[in-house]
């Protein structure tokens, strides 16, 4: 059987795309039983759509003229006009097929049979008993208008109509200072409040210092932005701006967003502030400096007392020069620096900070006394963006990398680990890109990134994070198994973490792989032996007497002080033989953090259970 080439394939069925609830709802309209008279014709040619505001009167009546109900006030309503928004409010399916054929200012008259309005099975919408749900009415509608809005709260209770765009795209948000031009009326158009002269009205934004859905509208827009807010009574809240007015159901808020200033809470918890003063150029936060960047800035350092006495001025007493300093380096206090990196050039900013984020860690001046809050009004007068390496040769990204490697150097030994850490990673990140030409490159490749794997580890092992120097020496042991100073550094990470057994194994395949570091390597098998023999006899102590008691009697462990004092000293022991042994780790210090007792208990409190002849123990 042969098959032509040019036979037509038979087509793939496609998969439809599943019906929206309101298509689904249009499926139960027939012919006859939706009709529409035009009663007084509209102007221009748009008709509203999905996601516009649309404001009509309505007033239903029966086939014999009677009003059952009505907005108009001449028909017994209230004479607020209704407000729903296409494709999210909730409608009757004759008005949801209705009053997108309307134009604005047209006044229909709709018939509707009895399952196309409340009649309708499954219908959204509830009325009183007494509705005429199973008979057919007129729903006579007259378009007021209709517009696009922005819904912002998911129940439409807050939605916002554009007069005027803004300039750019930051919005305020808590704890932003704003300034707005703001006026309010009811929906039947009675004036609320009017600040549209004089000062426009201050208010800092989260405080509760205006209604919960005016601000909500406020924290959507941009500044210069002015928009018309329609917000529900339920949105209405108590604030100094406004009382809560009873039976208004909802409110029409005219605002004009003046100017915000930027403050934020650095810390989130109010004692680091950064406010804005002066706007700075460029977009937030695009054109912030980025880490590693050279940062130019005057300053004026300030106490937190009555004669806000200045400590320090650049202006003044740098010789009217800037202050020049490489982000991420530590050569600044950490308060300071967290704020510059969120500051545009040509900014002024006013920084409240505490004293553990300013110079409680860093180098006081002398006219600051110990513990004091500091604030410092800070200009960024620009920045140069970190080197790129894209197009360097070999030797000059080497270059580079030595410079940045030197700097995390520097920092770890100030102590500084984590800004220490940082710019090990930057550099190793920075390698990700680099491909050596030949096997000498190769080799001073790969010996600088092992070096560099070791360094991340000590940082990690000086914070505590036993478990991740392993892994940054296990990058190392990936690609050199041989390499007897990540052995040696992961033997101490694990030495600290507690498994003794693992760095046991480290230590003497030191050893077997090269004699030379057999001095190193025995040290360190000794200090591990001394470490064992503590921990286990702290368990000893700490469980003395545990298992002698008879069942239901309660057993206090006890504590011995001497073992604790001769575990602390062992452990001060401990940590300098560290930093004075391993003297040929010139990049970094690798002394573990010091020890908590719960971190070792387990390993060798299993081999003292089973040498007390309890092989199965729980501690509660």
């Amino acid at each position: 059987m042969t098959v032509h080439e040019d036979a037509e394939q038979e087509p793939v069925p496609q998969k439809k795309k599943p019906l929206s609830e309101a298509e689904k709802r249009k499926k139960k309209i027939v012919p006859g039983s939706l009709m529409k008279a035009v009663i007084r014709p509209g102007g221009g040619d748009s008709t509203p759509s999905d996601g516009d505001q649309v404001i009509y009167h309505c007033t239903v009546r029966t086939l014999d003229g009677v009003v059952v109900e009505s907005t108009r006030s001449e028909c017994g309503g209230k004479g607020t006009p209704i407000r729903h928004v296409l494709g999210k409010s909730k409608m009757i399916l004759g008005l949801l097929e209705g009053i997108p054929t309307m134009l604005k200012g047209e006044v229909a008259m709709l018939k509707m049979k009895a399952e196309l309005h409340y009649g309708e099975a499954d219908c959204p919408l509830i009325v009183p008993d007494n509705f005429p749900k199973d008979d057919e009415l007129h729903f006579e509608i007259e378009m007021l208008d209709f517009f696009k809005v922005k819904v912002i709260s998911d129940d439409l209770g807050v939605l916002k109509k554009v007069i005027n765009e803004g300039q750019g795209w930051e919005s305020p948000r808590e704890p932003y200072e704003v300034k707005a031009w703001i006026s309010a009326k009811t929906g039947e158009g009675k004036e609320i409040l009017s600040h549209t002269k004089g000062e426009p009205y201050f208010f800092t934004f989260g405080k509760s210092e205006v209604p919960k859905g005016l601000e909500m509208g406020i924290g959507t827009m941009t500044r210069g932005e002015k928009a018309v807010l329609y917000v529900t009574n339920q949105y209405i809240t108590q604030s100094p701006l406004m009382p809560i007015i009873e039976g208004v159901e909802e409110v029409l808020f005219e605002v004009e967003l003046v100017h915000f200033i930027q403050v934020r809470d650095m810390l989130g918890d109010g004692r680091l502030i950064k406010r804005r003063i002066r706007d700075g150029r460029g977009d937030f936060p695009m054109d912030c400096p980025l880490h590693d960047s050279l940062l130019r800035v005057h300053y004026k350092g300030m106490l937190l007392n009555e004669e806000k006495t200045v400590f320090y001025n650049t202006r003044v007493d740098n010789n009217g020069q800037p202050l020049e300093f490489g982000s991420g380096e530590g050569l600044v206090p950490e308060g300071l620096e967290m704020c510059v990196r969120l500051m545009l050039p040509g900014e002024i900013a006013l920084v409240t900070c505490p004293p553990d984020y300013a110079y409680d860690k860093f180098p006081r001046p002398a006219n600051v006394p110990e513990g004091a809050h500091v604030q410092w009004e800070i200009e960024l007068l620009g920045f140069e963006m970190p080197k790129d390496w894209t197009g360097l040769n070999f030797e000059a990204i080497m270059d580079e990398a030595d410079k940045i490697r030197g700097t995390g150097n520097r920092l770890f030994k100030e102590g500084k680990f984590e800004l220490a850490k940082a710019k090990y990673e930057k550099v190793l990140r920075e390698f990700n890109h680099v491909n050596p030409q030949d096997d000498e490159e190769g080799k001073v490749f790969l010996n600088a990134r092992n070096s560099l794997h070791l360094n991340v580890a000590a940082c990690y092992l000086k914070m505590g994070e036993c478990r991740k120097s392993i892994e940054a020496c296990n990058k190392v042991l990936d690609a050199s198994p041989a390499h007897v100073k990540a052995l040696y550094r992961r033997g101490m990470a694990y030495m600290s973490a507690g498994d003794f057994e693992e760095a046991r194994n480290d230590f003497k395949m030191m050893m077997s792989i090269d004699k030379s570091c057999e001095p190193d390597a025995t040290a360190a098998l000794v200090k591990l032996k001394q470490k064992e023999q503590e921990v286990e006899r702290k368990a000893r102590s700490q469980f003395k007497g545990l298992f002698d008691k008879k069942p239901g009697d309660i057993a206090e462990a006890g504590v011995d002080d001497r073992g604790d004092k001769r575990l602390g000293e062992n452990q001060k022991n401990d940590d300098k033989e560290d930093s004075d042994g391993d003297k040929e780790f010139q990049e970094a210090e690798d002394a573990p953090p010091p020890m908590g007792f719960l971190s070792h208990l387990w390993p060798t409190g299993r081999r003292f259970f089973t040498a007390l002849g309890l092989d199965r123990c729980s501690i509660l």
